[in-house]
């Protein structure tokens, strides 16, 4: 009688079964056609070697050991690869896990405070349970099979450290909070009745949705949400000047100049407070986004305008502002023409956009832009790519709503081990949909159990649509059905290369075949939408570290395949890869079909080399918007300024041409927001090393539009 030492020293009598499984398992995880006979046969190697020990009791290790032995002995080292990988990610989760996982399940489900001074909201708990032990705490809490396609990189749950806590982000109906008020624990704020204190408070309601979740926050229609606070400025303007001075020649003119003044102020400290305020127990500044250029008054098209010029002049030295992420919405018959009445507007933006990379552009003329358009219903987006319009649960569109939370497919890795058989490959891609919904549908479970007053502000004062008749004591899962879950994917230029040896940049065959692909991962979505009437999204996932984490574990199993793990990095959703020779218009032709499809998030970038020109920067948007059915879109360049003095620098200036200095900034876009040089993840600096400029005539062709 043979007995098994467990990790935590129990003793379980040896089951060969467990062995035969284990590598059947590992097998599978490559699509290793490995046959029943094969795997009990290694099984008998392995007990004739513990059968030599001539022992009563054996540990786990000891046995992994010898079935690793066994695995390398016997030809199988694709399998012992895998075998190990797992291994090593399962040792992992036991180390992180140890003894911290009955405090985290006490912390997780208590929702009483000890401290009175401590919230009882997202960022206070995991301020307490600490990011990376919650993590491998929910990773425990999970069914194993989850959990295990987390670890070995076959899908990828976002944000897991607060897969219990919380929910991921939202589109705040700016103007209907601020005209009633709200409280942020403490106490009432009064609804705004200025300009000034609409543009303060909308600074606290992005810094005060965002303790409550994980991912970013946006004012859906700006513009138009700040424009009555002018009307009540000029008021009080107006009534004072009346008050002090009576009725004196040329009162509107000076009214108008004062306003002026006081709208500059207001907007220059909304860049002020969202690039300094910190959020999250001071752990960062909001992720915040604005949506504007669609004035529906002079007084909206005013905030436009001023907020554009100040965003361009940057902080106090000239340095550039990091947030917010700033959405231009682009429409013929309101800006985008010559005859348009807030042309002028569009142009602003172009010439911002060429010196600070903000803001993006989004295209309301695009069909699927343009059906909501029609209905009265005004698109947005927020970060990266977050896109929230229909609505199997309620009325569409975006305010009040958000992505509630993403998984994401390791899309190169079904391409590898489906080894050229397209049928195949969507056979697996199938499993893996149903494992990402299972996944999802089981989040679902987890933050249905979270009370109202688990998100004290974003549920309990009512800002997300669903909440409206909720108390603190109740589900949140009325909120839950209003949000949008993404099915998510990276790497598609990958698998095509490991499907038919080219991505859909160089080939037509291919681009064909990646429509399809990602159009399958729509369908899905469309299908269980109804089935499960949740709002299932096709997104194109904004691959930050991620895009370093999938090829990592892919190339401990697979090793180094040309054109697929051969570098540091996946290339994002369906983008082309940055590092190929293409023109302009071509990645705008080939990128615009994904648009519609990925309707959970969907961006692209156009890569310049050096400070393009406004007349550039509106030429290729033009192109896009008029020609394609392109939606959301940015320019991208590298943007450098001197810390002492924010004098901007060009590429090829070592030191400031102003004070000489050697202390200089960098600035990119990782993958929808700027972000400073250093703090991008290996992945993306590996990506970005390779960008290659789509207006370099060293690299295309096509160097105009």
């Amino acid at each position: 009688m043979l007995y098994v030492v467990k990790r935590d020293g129990r003793r379980v009598q040896f089951d060969s079964t467990k062995i035969t499984n284990a590598i059947k398992g590992s097998a599978e995880e490559i699509a290793f056609n490995l046959k029943e006979s094969e795997a009990i046969e290694l099984t008998q190697k392995v007990i004739e070697q513990i059968e030599k020990k001539k022992v009563t009791e054996i540990t786990v290790e000891e046995i992994q050991n010898i079935v690793e032995n066994v695995l390398q002995e016997n030809g199988c080292e694709v399998i012992w690869r895998t075998y190990c990988n797992y291994r090593r990610e399962r040792t992992k989760i036991r180390e992180k896990k140890s003894d911290l996982m009955k405090v985290i399940e006490r912390i997780g489900i208590e929702t009483d405070r000890d401290n009175a001074n401590v919230g009882n909201n997202f960022s206070s708990k995991l301020l307490r349970i600490a990011s990376e032990a919650n993590k491998w705490h929910n990773l425990g809490m999970m069914p194993k099979h989850l959990a295990k396609l987390h670890e070995n990189g076959d899908l990828y749950y976002h944000d897991l450290d607060s897969y219990n806590l919380t929910i991921n982000c939202l589109n705040i109906e700016t103007g209907k909070i601020l005209n009633r008020g709200f409280n942020t624990g403490y106490g009432t704020i009064l609804p705004a009745k200025r300009i000034e204190s609409a543009a303060e408070l909308s600074c606290i309601l992005l810094q005060s949705t965002q303790n409550d979740m994980f991912g970013g926050q946006s004012h859906a229609n700006f513009d138009n949400d700040m424009a009555p606070f002018i009307g009540m400025s000029r008021k009080e303007i107006r009534n004072e000047y009346k008050e002090y001075f009576g009725d004196i020649e040329n009162l509107d003119e000076i009214v108008e100049k004062k306003l002026e003044k006081v709208v500059r102020q207001a907007m220059q400290g909304i860049v002020y407070n969202l690039n300094t305020m910190h959020s999250r127990a001071g752990s960062q500044v909001p992720f915040s986004s604005i949506n504007l250029g669609l004035p529906e008054s002079e007084d909206a098209a005013m905030v436009d305008r001023i907020f554009l010029e100040e965003y361009e002049k940057g902080l106090g030295k000239g340095e550039q502002p990091i947030f917010p992420n700033i959405i231009f919405r682009v429409k013929k018959g309101v800006n985008r023409e010559p005859d348009d009445p807030y042309y002028y507007l569009y142009k602003l933006a172009c010439r911002v956009a060429s010196k600070r990379m903000n803001p993006m552009f989004m295209n309301l003329d695009a069909d699927f832009n343009k059906e909501y358009y029609d209905k009265g219903v005004i698109a947005a987006t927020m970060g990266c790519r977050t896109y929230i319009m229909s609505n199997v649960n309620g009325e569409p569109g975006p305010a009040g709503r958000g992505n509630i939370a993403p998984t994401t497919i390791n899309l190169p890795r079904i391409g590898i081990l489906a080894k050229g058989d397209i049928n195949r490959f969507f056979s697996l891609l199938d499993n893996r949909l149903e494992l990402a919904r299972e996944s999802l549908l089981h989040r679902y479970s987890v933050l249905k159990r979270l009370k109202v007053k688990d998100l004290p502000f974003v549920a309990g004062e009512h800002l997300m649509r669903g909440s409206e008749n909720l108390s603190s004591e109740d589900s949140i899962e009325p909120i839950l059905r209003q949000g949008t879950w993404g099915i998510g994917f990276i790497g598609l230029a990958e698998t095509l290369v490991a499907l038919v040896g080219k991505h859909h940049g160089e080939d037509k065959e291919a681009h064909k075949l990646g429509i399809k692909i990602v159009s399958h991962i729509r369908e899905f979505c469309d299908k269980y939408r109804e089935v499960d009437k949740l709002n299932w999204s096709c997104y194109a996932t904004p691959a930050e570290g991620l895009s370093g984490k999938f090829i990592l574990q892919d190339q401990g199993v697979f090793g180094k395949i040309k054109g697929v793990t051969d570098k540091n990095y996946y290339t994002n959703s369906y983008h082309i890869p940055v590092w190929y020779k293409i023109s302009i218009k071509d990645k705008i032709d080939l990128e615009a079909p994904f648009h519609k499809i990925c309707n959970g998030g969907h961006i692209t970038y156009i890569e310049m080399d050096g400070y393009p020109e406004p007349e550039d920067v509106k030429a290729i948007i033009d192109y896009a918007y008029k020609n394609t059915n392109i939606s959301y879109m940015g320019i991208n360049f590298h943007m450098r300024y001197c810390r002492d003095c924010g004098e901007r620098i060009e590429n090829t200036e070592t030191n400031c041409p102003k004070c000489g200095s050697y202390n200089i900034q960098g600035v990119s876009r990782v993958t929808g927001y700027l972000s400073l040089d250093e703090r991008f993840g290996a992945g993306k600096v590996a990506e970005r090393a390779d960008r290659l400029s789509h207006n370099d005539e060293k690299h295309i062709n096509t160097y105009k539009i």
